[in-house]
C-alpha cells in the first residue's frame, strides 16, 4: 500500500513553526497534536528562524527605496517649478498683447499650455487675431454717436430699431458692442 504525500498550506506550516519556536511544548507533543512528523516540525522551525531577519530587512529596504523614489520625484517637481517661476518672473504684469508675445513656443522645459496658464492667458487667446475696424463699422459708430447726441435716452433696442429704419441690417448684439466700444451705456 502506497502512502499519499500530504501537502500543507503555508499558513499551517507557519502556525506549527511558530508554536515550535515558542517552546511551550516539545516537538513530540506538537507532532501528535498536528499529526506531523517531528523532523518536519524541526525543519519548518529552522526555516522560520532563518527567514525572520529577511522579513524585517526587506520591509526597511522597500521603504527606503520608496522614500528615494519619492525624493527623486519631488526634486524633479521642484526643478520644474523653479524653471516656471523664473520664466514667470520675467513675464509678470504684462498687457494682453505683451502676454501673447511673451509665450515662447520653442521653450524646451515649459509647454505652451503651461506658459498660458502661468500668464493667466487663455490658450485660444494666444492664437486670436482681432479684426480691425472696418469702414462700415466706423460709419455705423458715427451714426450711433450722432443719434446718441440727439437722443441720449435711446437704449440698445431703440438704437437698433433706428439703424434698421435707416436701412442698415444690424442686430442688437452689434449695436451693443459698438456702444460699449464708445463707452455710451
Amino acid at each position: 500500500m502506497q502512502n499519499k504525500r500530504r501537502n500543507h498550506s503555508a499558513a499551517f506550516k507557519a502556525k506549527v513553526a511558530l508554536a515550535a519556536a515558542k517552546g511551550d511544548k516539545t516537538t513530540t507533543e506538537l507532532a501528535s497534536e498536528y499529526q506531523v512528523h517531528p523532523n518536519q516540525i524541526t525543519q519548518w522551525k529552522k526555516q522560520l528562524l532563518e527567514s525572520l531577519p529577511e522579513i524585517f530587512s526587506r520591509r526597511r529596504r522597500n521603504e527606503q527605496q520608496d522614500q528615494e523614489a519619492l525624493t527623486a520625484q519631488l526634486y524633479q517637481q521642484i526643478g520644474q517649478l523653479k524653471v516656471e517661476l523664473d520664466w514667470l518672473k520675467k513675464n509678470l504684469d504684462l498687457t494682453l498683447e505683451r502676454k501673447r508675445k511673451a509665450v515662447e513656443p520653442e521653450h524646451k522645459k515649459i509647454p505652451i499650455c503651461r506658459q498660458c496658464e502661468l500668464l493667466g492667458l487663455n490658450r485660444s487667446g494666444l492664437y486670436y487675431k482681432p479684426y480691425g475696424k472696418t469702414q462700415y463699422n466706423q460709419r455705423l459708430m458715427k451714426l450711433i454717436d450722432e443719434q446718441y447726441i440727439e437722443t441720449p435716452f435711446y437704449g440698445i433696442d431703440k438704437m437698433t430699431e433706428w439703424l434698421r429704419r435707416q436701412g442698415h441690417c444690424v442686430n442688437h448684439k452689434r449695436v451693443r458692442r459698438m456702444k460699449h466700444q464708445r463707452k455710451f451705456v
